[in-house]
Formats: C-alpha cells, sequence, structure tokens
C-alpha cells in the first residue's frame, strides 16, 4: 500500500536555502517578508536541500493504516560531538528555518475523522526545543545543557509564555570571553539571555530585532532593536542568572470581528520526514512595521556614532531589502499605510537576576505576540489543493496557539550553558518579586517558605503548554466532525433512498411474475387475452397513417375512421393493392414479446420487466422501450394490456 501521496520535490519547486554559516541576519531576516506558499526545504543538515524523503502524507486513514500510532517522536537521534563529550548533535531533524516550523506529529485512532494529531518528543519536560534552535547549537541529551560553536547562534526553549509571572535559571558554564580549552581564536565566549517571540531570527543574537529582549554578559548592558543600553552588573563563567517575565491577561477575541488576530486558529500540513511525521507551517512573517523599527534604531546609532560624519548615504541593508523600496532613481510609493503596533501594557515587563541579585526592570510595555491585524484576501482564503490533493501553504493572519515569549540562548565561540526551569533553584527568588523587582535593593529578597510565591516557575508551563495543544486537537477534531456529518447524513439518506427503490422494483416485479402465472392454465397453455383476439397482427400495418388505438378495443385507423373487426387478418388493403408493413408497430412489439413469453417457464423465468426492452418504433426510427421507475405511462400501458 502506498502510504505517501506526492513528493514535494516532484509538486513545486524547493526553497533555495544557502548554507547558514554565510547568511546575513539581516538579509534572511527581509527575506520572511515577502515569502509566498512554497514547498518546505526540512532539511536534515545546514544548507541542505529537500530530497524525496520529504513527502506529504495522505489524509486518508485507510492510506496511513500501516503507519505505527507514535505518542512519542522517533527524532532525534543523539551523536557525539567529540569522545567523552556530553554535547551531541541532533540527527534527522526537521530544524525550524526561514519560513518554515515544524512540531511532531502522530497518527489518531481509526475512529478520528482528523488523521494526526500533535505528540510530544523526549524527554517530556521544559527544555531547549530540538526543532526550535540552530543546529550549530550543541545539547545534552535532557535539553538542558548547550554549547555553542562558532558565531552566535540562537535556541529557543519548547514552550512559551502567553500571560502570568514566570521565572527560571540559567548557570554560565562558559562566557564573559571566557576561551574554551584549544581555542584559538582572538576572541573568547559570550552569552546572551532574554526573551523572544517566534518571529526572532534564531542565527543573530538574541535583542538583534524588535522581536527579542536580551541582557550582555560582558557589559551587563540589555539589548533591543540591536542598541546596547546601560542596565545591570556583568555576569561571568559560574554565576546564575535568574530570568523573570510578567505578562498580563491573555486578551480575549472579539467574537463579531473575524478578522481579530487573538482567534486561536492553526494552519499546518502533515508531512513525512525520514520515518516520522511532522506538522509543517508557515512561520509568521516579520511585520513591515517591526522592520521599520530597526531602521528606525539604524538611523539613530548611526547619527550617535562619532565614527561615521552626519552626511554619510550609506544605506542600511535594512532599508535595501525593504520591498516597498524600489532600486531605481526614486523610492516606490507605500501600499499600504503603516498599521499600528500594539503593546502589552505598562504591567508587562521583564528583569533579570544575577547571583540572586535584582537588576530592576529591564524592558517594560513589551511588543503584543500577535500578528497584525491583517483582514486576508478573499482569493486567499479557499484552501487550494492541485489534481493530487497537494495542500499549498497560505500565512496565518491569526494566533496558532504556539505564540508568546520564548526564553531564548545566544551563544558565541563555544560558550555554554545549563538551564534550570525549576522548581528547585540554585537562589529561589523572593515570593513577592514584584516588589523587589520595583525597588531593587530596598526590598528583602530572602526567601520565605510561610509566603506562597507570586511567581511559578517555568518547569509548570510545558504540561500546560502541551495540554493547551491537545485542546486545540480536540476543537478541531470537532469542528471536523461537525463538518463531516451533512455529508454523511446526505450519504445515508441517498442510501436509504436507493434501498427503497430497490424494493418497490423487487416488489413490482414479483406482482408481474404473478399475473402472467395466472394466464396459464394447468397445462401450460397460455390464456387467451385482449392482444391475441382483439389487436392486429403484427404485419397489418398502414402506409403513411398515423396509428392510434385503444388499450381495451379494436384497432381504428384515424384516415379511414372504420373500426378492424377482425383481427387475424394477415394484411390489410388499400382498394385491391396489398400494402405490407415497413416496420412493427407498437402493438406487434408486444405481441412479439408475449410471444416469446408463451412458453413461460417459471423455474427459468429471471427477469422483470425493468430488463425488457421492448422495441418501440415511430415512423420507422426505433426508440428507447425500456421500462423503468419512472416510465410510468410505459408501465401503465403494459400492465393493461397483459392484464
Amino acid at each position: 500500500m502506498e502510504v505517501l501521496t506526492v513528493s514535494r520535490e516532484a509538486s513545486t519547486p524547493p526553497v533555495s536555502t544557502p548554507p547558514i554559516p554565510h547568511q546575513n541576519p539581516r538579509k534572511r531576516k527581509h527575506a520572511a517578508l515577502v515569502h509566498t506558499a512554497a514547498s518546505s526545504p526540512a532539511p536534515s543538515d545546514p544548507g541542505a536541500t529537500p530530497g524525496p524523503e520529504n513527502l506529504v502524507l495522505s489524509s486518508r486513514h485507510a492510506d496511513l493504516a500501516s503507519r505505527p500510532r507514535l505518542s512519542i517522536s522517533r527524532h532525534p537521534g543523539f551523536v557525539p560531538v567529540g569522545h567523552n563529550s556530553e554535547f551531541y548533535t541532533t540527527e534527522p531533524l526537521c530544524f525550524n528555518r526561514l519560513n518554515f516550523r515544524y512540531t511532531p506529529a502522530g497518527l489518531t485512532p481509526p475512529e478520528s475523522t482528523l488523521p494526526f494529531r500533535t505528540i510530544e518528543s523526549h524527554p517530556t519536560h521544559f527544555r531547549v526545543s530540538w526543532e526550535d534552535r540552530s543546529p550549530f547549537i550543541k545539547v545534552t541529551q535532557d535539553g538542558l545543557g548547550l554549547q555553542g560553536e562558532k558565531g552566535f547562534r540562537s535556541a529557543r526553549c519548547n514552550a512559551p509564555v502567553r500571560e502570568g509571572r514566570w521565572y527560571m535559571e540559567v548557570k554560565v558554564e562558559l562566557g564573559a570571553g571566557d576561551k574554551p580549552q584549544g581555542l584559538k581564536r582572538a576572541e573568547g565566549s559570550h552569552v546572551r539571555l532574554g526573551w523572544a517571540r517566534r518571529e526572532a531570527a534564531l542565527n543573530a543574537p538574541a535583542g538583534y530585532d524588535g522581536y527579542s529582549y536580551a541582557v550582555r554578559d560582558k557589559t551587563g548592558e540589555k539589548v533591543h532593536l540591536s542598541r546596547p543600553r546601560p542596565y545591570g552588573r556583568p555576569f561571568k563563567t559560574g554565576d546564575v542568572v535568574g530570568m523573570y517575565i510578567c505578562l498580563p491577561p491573555r486578551r480575549k477575541p472579539e467574537r463579531r470581528d473575524p478578522y481579530d488576530p487573538a482567534h486561536v486558529r492553526r494552519e499546518r500540513i502533515a508531512i513525512e520526514f525520514k520515518g516520522q511525521e511532522y506538522f509543517e507551517s508557515l512561520e509568521y512573517a516579520q511585520a513591515k512595521e517591526m522592520v521599520a523599527l530597526m531602521d528606525a534604531s539604524d538611523r539613530a546609532k548611526a547619527t550617535n556614532a562619532t565614527s561615521l560624519p552626519s552626511s554619510s548615504t550609506k544605506k542600511s541593508a535594512t532599508v535595501k531589502n525593504l520591498p516597498s523600496t524600489s532600486r531605481g532613481k526614486g523610492s516606490a510609493p507605500e501600499t499600504t499605510p503603516m498599521r499600528p503596533v500594539p503593546t502589552l501594557g505598562p504591567e508587562s515587563y521583564i528583569a533579570f537576576f544575577v547571583n540572586g541579585e535584582c537588576q530592576g526592570i529591564a524592558f517594560q510595555d513589551l511588543y503584543d505576540y500577535l500578528p497584525l491585524r491583517t483582514p486576508p484576501n478573499k482569493s486567499e482564503q479557499k484552501k487550494r489543493a492541485n489534481k493530487e490533493g497537494l495542500r499549498e501553504h497560505k500565512e496565518n493572519p491569526f494566533d496558532d496557539g504556539t505564540l508568546g515569549y520564548y526564553p531564548i540562548i545566544s551563544l558565541f565561540n563555544g560558550a555554554r550553558v545549563h538551564i534550570n526551569p525549576g522548581p528547585n533553584f540554585d537562589i529561589p527568588p523572593p515570593p513577592d518579586i514584584d516588589a523587589v523587582v520595583a525597588n531593587p535593593g530596598e526590598v528583602d529578597i530572602k526567601p520565605r517558605p510561610d509566603i506562597k510565591p507570586t511567581w511559578r516557575p517555568m518547569c509548570e508551563r510545558y504540561s500546560e503548554y502541551m495540554s493547551e495543544q491537545w485542546a486545540l486537537d480536540e476543537t478541531e477534531e470537532k469542528e471536523a466532525r461537525k463538518a463531516h456529518k451533512p455529508e454523511a447524513d446526505d450519504e445515508h439518506v441517498h442510501q436509504e433512498k436507493k434501498e427503497l427503490r430497490n424494493a418497490k422494483r423487487r416488489a413490482q416485479a414479483a406482482a408481474r411474475r404473478e399475473r402472467k402465472i395466472a394466464q396459464h392454465d394447468g397445462d401450460g397453455a397460455p390464456k387467451k387475452s385482449k392482444l391475441s383476439s382483439e389487436w392486429p397482427s403484427s404485419s397489418m400495418y398502414l402506409r403513411n397513417d398515423p396509428v392510434a388505438f385503444d388499450y381495451g378495443g379494436p384497432m381504428v385507423i384515424p384516415s379511414a375512421g372504420t373500426p378492424i373487426a377482425d383481427a387475424a387478418t394477415p394484411d390489410m388493403r388499400e382498394g385491391s393493392e396489398r400494402i405490407p408493413s415497413p416496420a412493427p408497430t407498437v402493438a406487434s412489439s408486444i405481441d412479439a414479446q408475449l410471444a416469446g413469453l408463451a412458453g413461460y417457464n417459471d423455474s427459468a423465468y429471471n427477469t422483470d420487466y425493468e430488463d425488457v426492452d421492448l422495441g418501440v418504433h415511430d415512423g420507422g426510427v426505433e426508440t428507447d422501450g425500456d421500462i423503468g421507475m419512472d416510465d410510468a405511462e410505459t408501465r401503465e400501458f403494459i400492465e393493461d394490456a397483459i392484464s
């Protein structure tokens, strides 16, 4: 049985993805602004092109019957980076990259309407995400230890924060300019820690754009939109950094507003990659309004930099790659107005602790993680499919249930860290962490076991997040059943009508057989019927004269107006000339049919009148005389003739 329907390589051209080490993060970032529906790269290693192993899975349960039903993903496999090393690369794996996002998927039970559901991967706790990280970030098998390689690369954890107060620790095992043993580079290792949205680039440090907020190890500065600003004390190898975030309650969507981005809807397609099912979806594109913030930050840095002359005309890469900017002599006009960039309000903020010491609020009034309001194009609302059933991706203007702020770790030149999501922290924060953050150094930060904390450890977020995803799976299953029910009801009604028609035909056929049996004597001789005594024989026909007859009486020739009294006369004469019949009439055809039934044998009879083709001739042209359920007049005529 063929399980997979069509190869993406054969359907649409693959996305060209240059090798990651040579890409400019800023230029990669803007490519997401104009991405369109395309095939998935789904590479297993950096810069790989999609191969025939990356296939779209069939949506029919029958085609998937031979596949095992998994509750835990097969991937990843761990390959040690060196002898006796605790860090591994993960292979094979669908890494998230420009424009595409991947989530492990598994088959649903056979009675389900939808064929796939969300599943977990080992280990099933809060950790770094296997798929949502740069492949240059090496990991431990528990997903809590991370090691960088060369330039800045980032990794997000596997559960976002959407509301509430959350805390976690990160221990710096190598950073702040220290060099790993054997490293011959001039620059040492560095770490950036913070919180990032889904749109933040993984091949750039945290704080690079408007989608992430971070703090630097070397200077203790906070970084947002690539602009370092004074914040707190530096941290070094061996230090423990506490990461705290506070978000207001999540906004409820407006029911009357179909374009409200707070509505939760998912757009994803199930694919198979090297023996494992995945949900593939388009990553949220970076909004041009957020890119404009980055551009404004670049201009501000250029203005404040003393090394650059004030009359410099050098264009930033951000401006050069904006779709609204022309490469000609003049700039292209703005096609759509700039939308306001909403925030979560002043009650949203981020703070950091260094070895238990609060550094105060680093960022406040965070940008909202929901996509900007985008009324979809009506032509793009329908899900398109080609003749093989391959759906094309489309951008999702709504929350897909995975949006929020993720802990993000950025490593440079072999830096190493260890994540501690709790509940047992090396340096537990105070119960009322908000009071300490608002007044650092003035409030007692010693933990008190008699007071319930106002915050939650990040380790609790993973199970909560997975429950949210499974609840969305159940909601989609109910919607699919509801949409499928009218089709099933129509099919059921159609089947019932068909069975009733068949039963009626069988009853009518049985009644006709009983009437035929009643026409025969005990010795098998047929009874004399009106057709044999009163109707003309098959050779009686008047040329060019229309024939009309009464079902219960003798035939009448309208042109002559004279009834035919002798049905046994073999011909009709006009004067003294015999006029032969050029073709059998209706009555003669019936005579022939009844004559064929003269030797009727009940045991050999195996048909009914629906299967008898009576050749009705009209002016020498044969027409269809099949007696069907809808041919009421013909059926009445035959039954009267037989009776």
